[in-house]
């Protein structure tokens, strides 16, 4: 019976039309939920409270090669093993997964997502969807490979020119620098855990290869590996590698991981802030247990190799954000190794100009003759935000439109040329320096090796003056041999007389 608003009979509808409705309702949203499963791209399979399957998508099809018609009504257990169905698994335990690598057959790999289905707090079926990534997995082993070849030909190239001194890549001579080189030959003698921590553009890799260099034999191996470069999807194998038959296009014997690549020698974590959490678990196993399961293996392989991480993030701060594990944390901060940034020792920036521009000079076929004095203000009053990538950019730069040897002001970039400290007086070495608070105990040290305690003399003097100490110090530390030093600075004998003849040496 059907009231109106004033309480009054209006009529009454019958239960068959009621029926009706509901089955044409039912039928409509039935409709709507097979199109949108359909058509979300993911193998989708829903098992019930019995076990049985209750729906299979085209994707579920193609996937475990199983037609819907075979498969729906059936119990999941006459097609798969417990503990090869992730729905099983969940239906019977409750298990909720996330983006898990699964191998529902020898030639595929998906990510699977599974949930079981509650209902009044009991689970009446469990829903699976599975992403094939078998493709990109393979594009993914094809640029690796590619990646391969390119770091065994910069291999050759540096067999060409090997260099003996572990630290001859690290240019600086500031008193932090020089606190950090003293921290790595501490270090050295053992294989500890180390976390490099410093901004963006440092050069923290550098520093993990000297630590590496200085231990290691050169035959040792240096893998390094980006935590924030490899999709999450691909880490797990990439990390630790995988078994045999793991996916169609895949080396038929397997693939090692970089945990066993680095066998023997340092693997080296980078951007390790970026590691994903659920893999973050699987790390602190192989730094407390020492071994590790391949993907899709079943014995454990040894972890014999030194770890190294490095991040430019507030680790702390990412633990209190529940985004990284504390327990990683301290097994990582065994020995812990600040790079400073270059706003702390712009001492190092001349050394690290005149590096760079003999690097690009030669790479461009540059001639670069003159640096004015005004080029080298801008570069002491900038702050690098960048640090020695930035600073590296700018000489690559300046050196590729020099074209008459002589580097002029309006080269440098905009963040240089609109300082806001354009109108302050050429910098003495107090303002120039930026030494830490913590390094003010080495003041006198910082002024021995200063070559602008001379208030009264020319910018370019102070520079000339600086360079003078500069090779002095290194001619006395290749035993006054000139060819020696010119050969250790990557020039020619010549090139050093007329510049010590300059400098009046």
């Amino acid at each position: 019976m059907v009231r109106n608003d004033r309480d009054e009979w209006t009529g009454y509808i019958s239960a068959s039309d009621v029926i009706h409705a509901l089955v044409q309702a039912h039928q409509l949203m039935e409709a709507y939920l097979e199109t949108t499963l359909e058509t979300a791209g993911s193998a989708l399979s829903i098992i019930n409270e019995e076990a049985k399957v209750a729906y299979w998508t085209s994707g579920a099809e193609h996937i475990f090669s199983i037609s819907k018609t075979d498969i729906i009504g059936q119990p999941a257990e006459n097609f798969f093993p417990p503990e090869r169905l992730q729905s099983l698994k969940t239906l019977y335990t409750g298990e909720t997964v996330y983006r898990k690598q699964h191998q529902p057959r020898p030639d595929l790999f998906a990510l699977i997502n599974a949930r079981p289905v509650r209902l009044d707090g009991h689970i009446v079926g469990a829903v699976a969807a599975e992403v094939d990534i078998t493709t990109e997995i393979r594009l993914h082993q094809e640029l690796l490979h590619m990646s391969s070849k390119v770091q065994h030909l910069e291999k050759a190239v540096a067999q060409l020119r090997p260099e003996t001194d572990p630290f001859a890549r690290i240019k600086g001579s500031s008193p932090i620098i020089r606190e950090c080189l003293d921290t790595i030959r501490k270090i050295s003698s053992t294989p500890a855990t180390v976390l490099i921590m410093g901004e963006s553009g440092t050069g923290k890799e550098l520093f993990a290869k000297a630590i590496h260099d200085l231990r290691e034999p050169e035959t040792a191996p240096f893998i390094a590996i980006n935590c924030g470069a490899i999709p999450a999807s691909l880490f797990e194998s990439e990390l630790f590698g995988y078994e045999k038959g793991a996916f169609s296009g895949a080396d038929p014997k397997g693939k090692k991981g970089k945990i066993e690549l680095a066998e023997g020698g340092t693997l080296f974590l980078d951007e390790i802030g970026e590691m994903p959490s659920e893999l973050q678990v699987k790390l602190l196993r192989v730094l407390q247990e020492r071994n590790y399961f391949p993907v899709g293996g079943t014995r454990t392989k040894q972890a014999n190799c030194r770890i190294i991480a490095a991040t430019n993030q507030d680790l702390p701060a990412l633990i209190t954000r529940n985004q990284f594990r504390e327990d990683l944390y301290y097994r990582l901060n065994v020995i812990n190794l600040i790079i400073p940034p270059l706003r702390l020792r712009k001492e190092d920036i001349y050394e690290l100009t005149q590096t760079f521009l003999q690097e690009f000079s030669m790479l461009y076929n540059r001639h670069v003759e003159i640096v004015p004095p005004e080029v080298f203000k801008r570069l002491f009053q900038y702050d690098w935000p960048g640090n020695v990538r930035e600073l590296r950019n700018v000489i690559e730069r300046l050196t590729i439109l020099t074209v008459d040897g002589e580097i002029k002001p309006e080269y440098l970039p905009d963040s240089l040329t609109l300082t806001r400290s354009d109108e302050s007086p050429e910098p003495e070495i107090q303002q120039v320096s930026n030494t830490p608070k913590h390094l003010a105990s080495e003041k006198t040290e910082v002024h021995d090796m200063d070559p602008m305690q001379s208030v009264g003399s020319s910018y370019q003097q102070q520079v000339d003056a600086y360079e003078a100490r500069l090779l002095l110090r290194y001619l006395d530390a290749a035993g006054g041999n000139k060819r020696t030093l010119a050969k250790q600075l990557g020039i020619s004998r010549a090139t050093l007389y007329n510049r010590m003849k300059r400098l009046g040496l």
